[in-house]
This record gives C-alpha cells, sequence and structure tokens, in this order.
C-alpha cells in the first residue's frame, strides 16, 4: 500500500527518528559521532514498515513512535549481545577510553603499540630519522628527472602523474619498477617499500 505524506509528517518523521536515536546512543552510551548512524538505521526501519500506517488509528507521530521504539529495543539486544561476546567492551577505537577520559580510544594508544608498529613502520623518532635518513641519501644518487618522479609520486597516484605528463601509465610503471632496483642497490631494502613487503 502506497502512502502519501505530507511535508509536515516527512519533518515529524524525520524529527522523531532523530530523538529516538539520541536516546538510544546515550543509552548504550556511545560516542556522538554514532548519533547519526543510529538515526539513519532507525529511519530506514521506519520507512520499511510505513506501508502498515492506518492513519484512522493515529496520526504519524505516534505510529513512528512506536516503530521506533521497538527498532531501538532491537539494536540495543543486538550491541548487548555483542559486547558480551568481546568480553563486554567496545572494540571500537572511535569509543571513549573509559568513564573517567572521553578522548576516543585512538588517542590513547601509542605509536609502539599501534597498527604502524604491526605493519613494520617507524615507531619512534630514532628509527624515522634514520629510515628518512637512508631514503634521503638513496634518491640524491638518483638522476634528476627520477629524483623529480619520486617526489612525484610520495603525494599524488600514477593517474595523476600521467595526465600531469610525466608519461604514459605503462611507461611510469616500467619506471617504477626500475627504481625499486636502484634503491634497493643504494641501501633501501624492501622495508620502505610497500609492494615488495607484500
Amino acid at each position: 500500500m502506497q502512502i502519501e505524506l505530507s511535508p509536515d509528517d516527512i519533518e515529524t518523521i524525520i524529527h522523531e527518528a532523530d530523538e529516538a536515536a539520541q536516546r538510544l546512543r546515550r543509552k548504550l552510551t556511545l560516542p556522538v559521532c554514532e548519533r547519526e548512524d543510529l538515526g539513519q538505521d532507525l529511519l530506514v526501519d521506519l520507512l520499511r514498515r510505513l506501508p502498515a500506517y492506518d492513519p484512522s488509528r493515529g496520526n504519524i507521530g505516534a505510529f513512528a513512535n512506536i516503530v521506533l521504539r521497538n527498532q531501538s529495543s532491537r539494536i540495543a539486544m543486538r550491541h548487548h549481545r555483542q559486547r558480551r561476546a568481546q568480553g563486554g567492551g567496545l572494540l571500537s577505537l572511535d569509543a571513549p577510553s573509559g568513564p573517567d577520559d572521553q578522548r576516543p580510544l585512538s588517542e590513547t594508544i601509542g605509536e609502539d603499540e599501534g597498527m604502524s608498529a604491526w605493519h613494520g613502520q617507524a615507531t619512534t623518532a630514532y628509527a624515522s630519522t634514520e629510515q628518512h635518513q637512508a631514503v634521503q641519501t638513496a634518491i640524491s644518487h638518483l638522476p634528476v628527472e627520477d629524483r623529480h618522479l619520486c617526489a612525484a609520486l610520495a603525494h599524488r597516484p600514477v593517474s595523476a602523474l600521467v595526465s600531469e605528463g610525466f608519461g604514459s601509465r605503462s611507461g611510469l610503471y616500467r619506471r617504477i619498477a626500475d627504481l625499486r632496483h636502484v634503491l634497493t642497490a643504494h641501501g633501501l631494502g624492501p622495508s620502505w617499500d610497500d609492494v615488495a613487503a607484500a
């Protein structure tokens, strides 16, 4: 059954979904950034159930409120089930660090225990400086045109370099393959090269 909604009805639906998302976010103690996602989930479910709305039984706001409360309950149960499965905590980097510290978890993790350390990137200032000097030394042995290519590749993808006149796509990939060997010969191993390391 198709329903005709007035602009006021649409505004009521959106307002009710927004209020329900705010209540649910507070109930689940989620970060503020989750409110919009919850609101969209609730609104999609409400729109899916809108054909069941009967204007003779009440206004659109009451219908929306009932549907949103039921869906909020389902989302909350699913969320609590996931928390129990994870040992009671959230596994999100955007989640607050704790009840006293509202900073996101991502801001409290040190570099030496973060993702960059897991993937072999330099995690200390000393290692980072040493790697920077090794790259600078190796690049200084390259011809000027290859230095320009390396500098451009540090900030833009190959497709952008093609449009800027650095050459054809296949020609650039051949030059990059040759540069890998040259840079390795000048002392840079696979640790600096993501493709070779993979």
